[in-house]
């Protein structure tokens, strides 16, 4: 029997097994799913962003608000570690033009090949369709397995076993009924880096859904008028709203609001590159017989997905004001109903509260049992903001079930 049992065979959980084997340790991995890694292979689809190379204090403002536990983990696995790391693995990185670091051939499989075999290396052991059912009167783990039930006993346990989002590669967030049953208080899970629901005529449905707006300026004001967030990037129409990086990043802002008012706001900037000054200039222009959309077309280039953006939002009598149309193309307010569901999130916000674990990730009401990754209360956005801190919280809980195992062997 391994001294150690890891409860998800995710970049936490593996983490946390490269630590606790290099000093020595037993280890086994168990995982529900057929094969280790499945969400991380899915994320790397289309680029694999392992980190992102900004400096380290603007790289922990991106986790902000958030527990000092977290900061500290981050602190101590940062992104400079996490090259270094993937270095150490025989893999080699770059820095791509937004700042965020990739393998050089952007791909996942490679980087979990040789990651896999350095713990199988070291003694590592994979138990695959093991499903964590919670634990028996006698504090063992209780699995369930395609032969039948499976207990098991180890002397520590570190779970891993993600948040609420992808539920389909494992992801469910079933094990929060065996924590709170032991008293762990948990913060309800929300989706986090998600879509938003728009209610879009059905002409945008017909026409545009899958449409992408780049480059567009997302801004989020408060109540009182003050600009939040301010950011330029892409978004896409979907048929039930929007999507896409920017408005991924500004979805805990949106989730806040939606949760405080019922509704929330954006304002598009269609023209980002041209300044409002020049838009009312080009709209002001005399147009002779033409349409206002033709006239926008030629001046300003405003047209295809930007152009019936304005005609959604924008009424009919107003199309004659080139002041307000000026306005309009440059913070066109959309609003928004609800996030889309967590199973379709990238990530999700809530979970194990840090209030109820000790600086190494041990919980304070169950002895020995360290969590990690992304099961923990925290977020970031996308850009390796979320694997880099899976790694460094990983890394954090098994370093101190090392030291809780020593501890412990010392004393015996």
């Amino acid at each position: 029997m391994s001294d150690v049992a890891i409860i998800g065979a995710g970049p936490a959980g593996l983490m946390a097994a490269e630590v606790l084997s290099s000093r020595g340790i037993q280890v086994t991995v168990y995982d529900a799913m057929p094969s280790v890694g499945r969400k991380f292979l899915l994320a790397g689809i289309g680029g694999m962003n392992i980190t992102h190379s900004e400096a380290l204090p603007e790289f922990l403002s991106r986790y902000e608000p958030c527990s000092p536990i977290l900061t500290e983990c981050v602190r101590r696995f940062d992104n400079r570690a996490v090259v270094a790391w993937i270095a150490a693995l025989g893999l080699q990185t770059f820095v791509g033009s937004s700042g965020r670091v990739f393998p050089t051939d952007m791909k996942a499989a490679p980087l979990l090949r040789a990651w896999l075999a350095r713990l199988k290396s070291a003694g590592v052991v994979f138990e695959m369709r093991h499903r964590w059912t919670g634990w028996d009167e006698s504090g063992a783990l209780c699995f369930s397995t395609p032969a039948g039930e499976r207990r098991i006993q180890p002397v520590a346990t570190v779970l891993a076993l993600g948040g609420a989002s992808w539920p389909r590669l494992g992801s469910d967030a079933a094990w929060c009924d065996w924590l709170t049953a032991h008293g762990v208080a948990l913060a309800d899970f929300e989706s986090a880096n998600c879509g938003f629901e728009v209610r879009w005529s059905a002409h945008i449905i017909e026409k545009f859904v899958g449409s992408a707006v780049k480059p567009v300026r997302l801004r989020v004001h408060a109540a009182a008028g003050d600009v939040l967030f301010d950011k330029q990037g892409e978004l896409i129409l979907t048929e039930h709203g929007i999507e896409g990086g920017v408005v991924y990043a500004a979805s805990r802002l949106l989730r806040e609001q939606l949760n405080a008012r019922g509704t929330a706001t954006v304002y598009l900037d269609l023209l980002p590159q041209h300044t409002l000054e020049q838009v009312h200039s080009d709209v002001a222009h005399p147009r002779g017989a033409r349409s206002m959309s033709s006239h926008l077309a030629s001046r300003l280039g405003l047209k295809g997905v930007r152009a019936a953006l304005l005609h959604e939002v924008l009424a009919k009598d107003d199309w004659g004001d080139s002041s307000k149309v000026a306005q309009m193309i440059k913070a066109l307010p959309i609003t928004l109903h609800k996030a889309r569901p967590i199973a379709e999130a990238i990530s999700s916000a809530g979970g194990v509260a840090f209030s109820e674990l000790n600086g190494g990730l041990m919980l304070d009401k169950i002895a020995g049992v360290f969590c990690a990754g992304e099961m923990l209360d925290w977020e970031a956005p996308t850009g390796g903001y979320l694997l880099t801190a899976c790694l460094a919280t990983g890394r954090v809980a098994g370093e101190a079930a090392a030291n809780w195992l020593h501890q412990r062997q010392s004393q015996s």
